[in-house]
C-alpha cells in the first residue's frame, strides 16, 4: 500500500519553534512527529508500506533527505512532492496525484494517533474520527447505526455530530478519489477559497461509494504549544518511563519531572524542569521551568516560570 502525507503548512501556531524546522520534524521522546506517524501506520495496520509520498513546501534539501530517510527506516520508498500555495486539503493530496492508485492511506501530519486500525475490505473508504466537545472547529461526519457515513460537513455552524475527522483516511481504489480531486481543481470549486477534501468525499458517496466511519483509540494533537506539550507527556507516559532523557545529554544536580523530554546533547545544571520539552544542544542552568519548550542550541540561565524559546536564543535572568 501507499501512504500520502500532506505537510506543507508552516506550523504558525507553534512559532517560534517552527521558524527553523517544519512542525512534523519536531522531536518528541527521541523521534520526530512524522516518525511516530509512519511507524504507527505500519504497526497498527500490520501491512507493508511500499511508498510514502510527502507533500511539502520549500523546506530545503536537508529536510527532504530526512523525510526520505524516515521512509527508508520502515522499509519504504520515499517520494517528495511540492505544494507551493496553501489551497486546501484536496489540493494538497492532488499534489501527489501519481500515487493515487489502488490502496492508499492519507494521513495529515498534525496529529499522532494510537491504536489498532482495522480495514473493512467490504467498503470503499474509511474515515477515522474522534468524539470532540467542540465540533464546530472540525470537519465532522454524520453516520448511521452501521457506521456508514451519510453526510460530511466542514466546520458546521449548526450541530451535526461530535464525530470529528482527525485526518486519517483509507481508500480501496484511490484512482476514484483522484478523478474527483481533479474535477474540483480544474473547475475551481472552492469553499472558503480552498479546495476541500470533504467535498470530494461527498461526491464519492453520492456516486455510490460506501464510506465508513471508524473511531481511533487515541488522538494526540500537535497543533499548538499546549497541545504539543500534552502530546509529548502522553507519549512519554505510554513509553513507560517517567521522563525521556537522551543518552548524550547531561543532567547535573537537577530534577526532571512531569513526563518531560530532553533531546540529544543537552546540558541541564542546577535546575528543575516540570513538563518541558528541551531540543538538541540546549543549555539550561540555575533555572526552574514548567510547561516550557526550549529550542535547539538555546542558552538559558536564571530563568523561572514558563518559556517558549526558538532555536539559538539566549536568556539571562537577573
Amino acid at each position: 500500500m501507499k501512504v500520502i502525507i500532506p505537510m506543507a503548512g508552516r506550523g504558525t501556531r507553534l512559532r517560534p519553534h517552527t521558524n527553523t524546522i517544519p512542525k512534523p520534524l519536531l522531536k518528541l521522546c527521541g523521534k520526530s512527529i512524522i516518525e511516530w506517524i509512519v511507524e504507527e501506520i505500519k504497526i497498527s495496520t500490520n501491512n507493508p508500506i511500499e511508498e510514502i509520498h510527502f507533500i511539502i513546501g520549500e523546506f530545503g534539501k536537508e529536510v527532504e533527505k530526512l523525510l526520505i530517510n524516515t521512509a527508508e527506516k520502515i522499509g519504504s520508498k520515499g517520494f517528495i512532492h511540492y505544494q507551493h500555495e496553501a489551497l486546501g486539503t484536496a489540493h494538497a493530496i492532488y499534489c501527489a496525484k501519481e500515487a493515487l492508485q489502488d490502496v492508499v492511506f492519507v494521513v495529515f501530519a498534525d496529529t499522532i494517533f494510537k491504536g489498532k486500525i482495522n480495514i473493512d475490505k467490504n467498503v470503499d473508504g474509511i474515515i477515522w474520527t474522534m468524539l470532540v466537545d467542540n465540533p464546530e472547529k472540525y470537519g465532522v461526519v454524520r453516520k448511521d447505526e452501521n457506521d456508514i457515513i451519510s453526510e460530511f460537513v466542514e466546520k458546521p455552524k449548526n450541530f451535526v455530530s461530535k464525530n470529528a475527522i482527525v485526518g486519517l483516511y483509507y481508500f480501496k481504489e484511490a484512482q476514484k478519489l483522484k478523478f474527483e480531486l481533479q474535477h474540483l481543481i480544474e473547475n475551481n470549486l472552492r469553499e472558503n477559497n480552498e479546495f476541500q477534501l470533504t467535498n470530494c468525499l461527498e461526491t464519492l458517496k453520492a456516486k455510490g461509494d460506501i464510506l465508513k466511519c471508524a473511531e481511533l483509540e487515541e488522538w494526540l494533537d500537535c497543533g499548538n504549544k499546549n497541545e504539543l506539550l500534552a502530546t509529548n507527556s502522553r507519549i512519554v507516559e505510554i513509553s513507560g518511563i517517567k521522563n525521556y532523557i537522551a543518552e548524550t545529554s547531561n543532567v547535573i544536580n537537577s530534577k526532571i519531572k512531569g513526563f518531560s523530554t530532553i533531546e540529544e546533547n543537552v546540558i541541564i545544571e542546577n535546575s528543575d524542569l516540570d513538563n518541558c520539552i528541551v531540543f538538541e544542544g540546549a543549555e539550561i542552568k540555575n533555572s526552574k521551568l514548567n510547561n516550557s519548550i526550549i529550542g535547539s542550541f538555546c542558552k538559558v540561565n536564571n530563568a523561572k516560570g514558563r518559556m517558549f524559546l526558538g532555536d539559538h536564543s539566549e536568556y539571562e535572568g537577573i
